[in-house]
């Protein structure tokens, strides 16, 4: 009877333990899926808003870089105005589908990959639901930027190829990767490779922890716990001036190495890249060509991207919590 009874309490709270722990290990990865997809979808719609909205400065930045011409805003303009009037309006968004196919799945990954990489480092360094100290800041940035343009980067030589050619030459995205296959070799869709990664590191670092870090300062100064989309604008402004005038010479070096094939250059390392652009240009107007234009460009650029993805997160966070109140 003892032993009978004591096998039957046995049974019963295991029959009772178990479906308690089996019913919340879905729910938490059900709730983990979900901050994914939204980080992702949020991130995808930031980056094609952002790149969208300043296409037309990005096209004209890039023919200046793998140019030897000296830049100016009145020549910036001039071929702009000649771009429109040779080959019309939307000409100045020639290369934005390669961009739009390239910065979708950047941004989506980017963002995403930030917020895990956020979390996983508050978790190693005990900051978890806190905000992160500087330096893990700006590691999560840093490997966030990383990560993404590891797994996009072919789409991004394509995209500068398709920006300093006339439409002739290459009549979309698939043409572009088979005639560079074919002609140049598959290794070419990779040349530019290591100074893109060696300048999205302090980039995305110093954009992601510039970002961060004004959002925490306005938090403990304001006392409001989210800033006004106007002041998101600003923050993000803030933070892609910073990254993208420490990445500048990499990001002209790396142009110059995407585009040689069609440029009649060779280049065949970092190094040589920038010793031939300043033996020519000089190091000021060589590596540093087109940044007054970056300096328009780009805040306004990561501005829109920082500010799209947190009113987004915010949105789909809100919609989801209704539909959850509603069942």
């Amino acid at each position: 009877m003892g032993n009978g009874v004591r096998e039957g309490q046995v049974d019963f709270k295991g029959q009772d333990v178990e479906p308690t722990a089996s019913a919340h290990l879905p729910a938490e990865g059900i709730q983990e899926q979900k901050k994914v997809l939204n980080s992702l979808m949020s991130g995808a719609l930031a980056g094609a808003v952002a790149k969208t909205a300043v296409a037309p400065l990005d096209r004209t930045k890039i023919m200046f870089q793998v140019s030897s011409k000296r830049f100016s805003a009145k020549e910036a303009y001039r071929l702009i105005y000649r771009t429109y009037l040779n080959e019309g309006f939307w000409s100045l968004w020639r290369g934005n589908s390669a961009t739009m196919v390239r910065v979708i799945p950047y941004a989506a990954i980017q963002f995403c990959a930030h917020e895990e990489y956020k979390q996983l480092l508050g978790s190693y360094y005990g900051f978890q639901g806190k905000a992160l100290t500087p330096f893990p800041r700006f590691i999560a940035g840093s490997l966030a930027g990383t990560t993404a343009a590891m797994l996009t980067y072919p789409l991004d030589m394509v995209r500068a190829r398709m920006a300093v050619t006339p439409k002739e030459m290459y009549s979309n995205i698939v043409h572009v990767f088979i005639r560079i296959s074919r002609e140049e070799g598959l290794k070419t869709l990779y040349r530019g490779f290591t100074p893109t990664i060696l300048g999205v590191i302090p980039y995305a670092g110093l954009s992601f922890f510039t970002y961060e870090t004004l959002k925490k300062l306005h938090a403990d100064h304001s006392g409001k716990s989210q800033p006004s989309p106007p002041e998101r604008l600003l923050f993000g402004a803030c933070a892609g001036l910073i990254g993208q005038s420490a990445s500048y010479p990499l990001d002209v070096v790396r142009r110059r190495m995407q585009t040689a094939g069609v440029m009649g250059h060779t280049y065949s390392s970092i190094l040589l890249t920038m010793q031939e652009i300043i033996r020519e240009e000089g190091l000021i107007r060589g590596l540093y060509k087109g940044l007054s234009m970056n300096w328009v460009k780009g805040p306004i650029a990561v501005g829109i991207s920082f500010t799209t993805f947190d009113l987004t997160q915010i949105l789909l966070r809100k919609l989801q919590h209704s539909t959850n109140v509603e069942r």
